[in-house]
C-alpha cells in the first residue's frame, strides 16, 4: 500500500496489468548474484566498483517497475458490533443494574492501570467480593478460569469480553483484578499447576484475598534472567532456598511469593530452574524496601536464608521451570502493553495544555506543543487501531503474529514521551511534591514520569523486546553473544 496525492493506492500485481517479475535468466532478469546474500557466496564482493554501480542501476529501474501502483477506492474500517453483540451488551448493562447500586459505585474507589498493574487493588471487601462472585457465575469475569477454581468457564470470545470490560467500566464496577497474582500467576497455575494448587490458590487470588509478588530478578540476572543464582536445595520433603531477588514489587505486601529457583546447578542454565511458591511468612525471608528517586519504594529486594519450602509447592516438573515460566511472562507483558494507559495519560496531557499558560497564552495554542500532541495523538492512535487489528485477529482465531509483539514496546514508550511533553508543559511547576498547593494534577506529574521508566523495564527493556521482534517476528538473525 501507498498513499499519493491524499489517495490510497495498491501495487499492482501480475494479471492487474503490472508487469511481472522475469524469470532466471530472461531477459531483464537479475543476476545470479543480485539474489545471493551470504557475505562472500557471489562475486559481488570481488567485482569492479564499476559492475557494481551498474548492477545497482539496473536493480532500481526493476523495481521501479515492480512499484507501480493503480488508484483503488479507499477503504473502510468497520468498528460497529453485530446485533448478536449489541443484544449481549444490553444483558450485561441488565446484570449490572440488577447487582452493583448507585451507593455501590460511590465507595468503590477507581484506581488507574497503572496502579493495578503494580499491585493496588480495588475493593475486595465483601460486597465487592459478593459482586465478583455473581459476574463470574454469569460468564462476565475470569472467563478463562473453569468454574470449579471460581471462574466464569465461557469459550474464547474476545468481542464479549472486549464488551463486558467496556460496560463493567463505565459502570464503575470492581473489574477483574490486574495485580500480579490474578493477570500473571493465575494461567501459569491453570496450565501447569497440580490439582491442589489450583484449589488452594486460584479463587482466592482471582478475589483478592491472597496478594503475590514475584521473584524473578536478581542483581546478576535481569534481562538474562536465566543466568540467575538464587539456590534450591532439597532436603526430605522441603526446598532449602539461599539467595537474593531484586525489584520485587508488593513484596512486603505480598502473602506469597513465585519464584523461579536454581535446583540443578550441574544443568545449562535454562535446564537447571524450577519454578515455586513461596510463602512470604516462611522464617529466614528478608524484605528490604528500595527508596526510588521520586521517593517511594513500589520495589523491594527479598534475601532468603535457609528458607523451607514444601517439596509440594513446586509448579510443573523439576528443573522444568524455565519453561512454565514463559507464561507467566507473555502474561505480563500483555498486561503492560494495555493501550488504554497511553490514551488516558494523552488525554491528560491535553487537559493540561488547555488550562497552562506559556508566555500569556493557552499551552495548547503554541505551535510547537500542537505540533508535538498532533504526533503524539498520532501514536495513540496507532496503539489503539493496532488494539482493533489484534482484537479481529484474536475473533476469528488467529495469532496476532508481529502485532502483537510490538504492543508492549509501542505503548511503553509512548506513555513516557506524553508523560514527557506534561512536564515540559508545566515547566518548574511540575517538580512539585504532591500537596504542595500550586502542583498541578495534585503533584503527580514527576511521579508519572519517572514511573514510566520503570513500565517501560517490566516484563523485557525495550532493546530486549527489539530482539524479540527482530528475530521472531521479522526472522532476522539472532545478535552475536560473546
Amino acid at each position: 500500500m501507498a498513499v499519493r496525492d491524499g489517495t490510497l493506492l495498491r501495487h499492482e500485481a501480475p494479471g492487474n496489468g503490472a508487469p511481472r517479475r522475469p524469470e532466471p535468466g530472461a531477459r531483464g532478469a537479475l543476476p545470479p548474484m543480485a539474489h545471493r546474500t551470504r557475505r562472500g557466496a557471489g562475486p559481488w564482493h570481488t567485482a569492479s566498483a564499476l559492475a557494481r554501480t551498474r548492477l545497482l542501476r539496473r536493480i532500481r529501474r526493476l523495481l521501479s517497475k515492480w512499484d507501480r501502483a493503480e488508484r483503488v477506492e479507499e477503504y473502510h474500517v468497520n468498528l460497529k458490533y453485530s446485533e448478536e453483540y449489541q443484544r449481549f451488551r444490553e444483558e450485561v448493562r441488565a446484570f449490572i443494574k440488577d447487582h452493583w447500586t448507585a451507593e455501590d459505585v460511590a465507595n468503590n474507589p477507581q484506581l488507574s492501570e497503572m496502579a493495578q498493574g503494580l499491585g493496588s487493588a480495588p475493593r475486595t471487601d465483601e460486597r465487592a467480593t459478593a459482586f465478583r462472585r455473581e459476574a463470574a457465575k454469569r460468564g462476565y469475569m475470569y472467563r478463562h478460569v473453569p468454574r470449579a477454581y471460581g471462574g466464569g468457564e465461557q469459550p474464547p470470545d474476545p468481542l464479549k469480553a472486549t464488551i463486558i470490560g467496556e460496560e463493567f467500566k463505565a459502570a464503575k464496577t470492581p473489574p477483574e483484578l490486574m495485580s500480579q497474582g490474578p493477570a500473571m500467576l493465575i494461567p501459569t497455575l491453570l496450565a501447569h499447576g497440580s490439582e491442589e494448587q489450583k484449589q488452594e490458590f486460584v479463587e482466592k487470588t482471582l478475589l483478592g484475598h491472597i496478594r503475590w509478588c514475584q521473584g524473578y530478578s536478581e542483581p546478576g540476572a535481569g534481562s538474562d534472567l536465566a543466568s540467575l543464582r538464587t539456590t534450591g536445595v532439597l532436603e526430605g520433603d522441603h526446598w532449602v532456598v539461599n539467595g537474593q531477588k531484586i525489584w520485587t514489587s508488593n513484596a512486603r505486601e505480598a502473602d506469597w511469593m513465585f519464584a523461579l529457583i536454581r535446583t540443578e546447578p550441574d544443568e545449562a542454565k535454562h535446564d537447571g530452574i524450577s519454578y515455586l511458591l513461596i510463602d512470604m511468612k516462611t522464617p529466614g525471608i528478608d524484605v528490604r524496601p528500595l527508596r526510588q528517586m521520586d521517593g517511594d519504594a513500589h520495589f523491594n529486594e527479598v534475601f532468603f536464608d535457609n528458607v523451607r519450602v514444601p517439596r509440594a509447592s513446586m509448579v510443573g516438573d523439576r528443573g522444568q521451570g524455565w519453561y512454565v515460566s514463559r507464561s507467566t511472562l507473555k502474561a505480563e507483558r500483555a498486561l503492560i502493553g494495555n493501550a488504554s494507559m497511553a490514551r488516558r495519560t494523552f488525554d491528560g496531557c491535553v487537559a493540561l495544555a488547555q488550562m497552562t499558560e506559556v508566555r500569556g497564552h493557552p499551552a495548547i495554542q503554541d505551535p510547537v506543543i500542537r505540533d508535538r500532541l498532533t504526533e503524539l495523538e498520532a501514536r495513540v492512535l496507532a496503539a489503539e487501531y493496532n488494539g482493533f487489528r489484534l482484537l479481529t485477529e484474536s475473533a476469528k482465531g488467529h495469532d496476532g503474529g508481529l502485532a502483537g509483539l510490538v504492543t508492549k514496546l509501542h505503548t511503553s514508550t509512548l506513555a513516557h514521551d506524553v508523560s514527557r511533553l506534561a512536564m515540559d508543559i508545566s515547566s518548574d511547576a511540575a517538580m512539585l511534591a504532591p500537596g504542595e498547593e500550586r502542583a498541578p494534577f495534585s503533584g503527580m506529574l514527576v511521579q508519572s514520569y519517572i514511573m514510566y521508566y520503570a513500565l517501560a523495564i517490566g516484563g523485557g527493556a525495550p532493546n530486549i523486546q527489539r530482539n524479540v521482534i527482530g528475530e521472531r517476528g521479522l526472522g532476522l538473525p539472532r545478535d552475536v553473544r560473546r
